[in-house]
Parts: C-alpha cells; sequence; structure tokens
C-alpha cells in the first residue's frame, strides 16, 4: 500500500461530521481488557418503522462509511433476521480484507437485538441495538461490547487508531440515520432517495 494511500485512510477515518443534535457518544473501559462504546441518538420515525431498517442486514452498507469497504457477502443464504440468524460481511482495514461473521443471539422486535462476532477482527464484540419510544419517533441506543487482539500492542492500536475509527464509523452512521430519518438519505447503491 502506498504512502498516499494510507495518509487517504488517515484522513477519512479523522473526518470530522455535522453531528445530529440529539446523537451522544462515549467510550468506557468496565476492566483491563473490555472496551464499551454508548451511542444514542433520537429520530423522528416510529419505534416500527426504525427497527425495520435497522434489522435488515443489507441497510448496514448504507450506513457504515465508505473507506471501511463493508460488504454484506451473505454465504449462510440468510437475509431476515431472527433469533439464531447468521451474517457474514467483509471489511477492509488498511489494506487487510478481513471477514466478519456475526449472530443474533437475541431478538425481539420492536425492542432489540444482539448481533455477536461468531468470526471477525475482534477478540469479542457483542452490539445490543435497542429501539425506545419517546414523544419525537424513536431513541435508537447502541451498546458495543468489545476486546481487542494483541494485548500491549493492541492497546497501542487501539488508542492510536482503533477508538478513532469507531468514532468515526458511529458519528458517519448517525449522519446516515438522520438523514434516512428526515427523508435525505441517498442510497450508496442505487442513488435515489429512500422514503
Amino acid at each position: 500500500m502506498g504512502t498516499e494511500r494510507v495518509r487517504e485512510l488517515i484522513v477519512h477515518f479523522t473526518e470530522k461530521y455535522d453531528l445530529p443534535p440529539t446523537f451522544q457518544i462515549r467510550f468506557e473501559k468496565p476492566d483491563g481488557h473490555t472496551y464499551l462504546l454508548r451511542t444514542s441518538q433520537v429520530i423522528a420515525i416510529p419505534v416500527e418503522k426504525a427497527f425495520l431498517f435497522f434489522e435488515k442486514p443489507g441497510n448496514l452498507s448504507e450506513i457504515t462509511p465508505d473507506w471501511l469497504n463493508f460488504r454484506f457477502d451473505n454465504k449462510c443464504g440468510q437475509r431476515e433476521t431472527f433469533e439464531g440468524a447468521e451474517f457474514d460481511y467483509t471489511i477492509r482495514w488498511f489494506f487487510i480484507k478481513l471477514k466478519w461473521h456475526t449472530k443474533i443471539s437475541e431478538y425481539r422486535r420492536p425492542e432489540l437485538f444482539t448481533d455477536v462476532q461468531v468470526k471477525g477482527p475482534y477478540v469479542m464484540w457483542e452490539h445490543l441495538h435497542t429501539f425506545e419510544p419517546v414523544p419525537e419517533g424513536t431513541l435508537m441506543r447502541d451498546a458495543v461490547t468489545y476486546r481487542i487482539p494483541f494485548d500491549r500492542i493492541g492497546k497501542i492500536f487501539y488508542r492510536l487508531i482503533i477508538q478513532k475509527q469507531l468514532q468515526n464509523i458511529f458519528s458517519y452512521r448517525a449522519v446516515r440515520i438522520a438523514e434516512w430519518a428526515d427523508g435525505t438519505f441517498k442510497s450508496k447503491l442505487t442513488a435515489h432517495v429512500h422514503k
């Protein structure tokens, strides 16, 4: 990988977004090896509609930054989400193509679902998505509990790169979700506005 490509990737994952006013993100470290990422965002969409969008695994590529080169590649053949469903994705971290296999460990429509990494770049990844009705529409929350590989070296990479990338990924996601909720969402796949 050339120096220009590395520089381009660094610019992308440190990019700042005009974040929706209701979006919040915070990182915690409950113990020496585990990290916790929490986000929340209110969107003016009913809970049922919000849940329907997020339970479709193909929509994940629509709300993931392009620099990650996220692809839904479901060799399992499943397109529906339910407890026990499994999905395959690929991402590109710098120049490394990584496979990511997840399983839905908990599913209660339209309240919540949890996807867990079965195989992928993290030692552990559990992502709880919750949807709560509020007067303004839906309060969406994410709680991602994760562990990174390579112990001490991993911790250095986390401080220098991984946390910034996660901040970028979830910030970009918040912007795309707000666009979807307010009707200005342009699909990356079809270049039309979703309603």
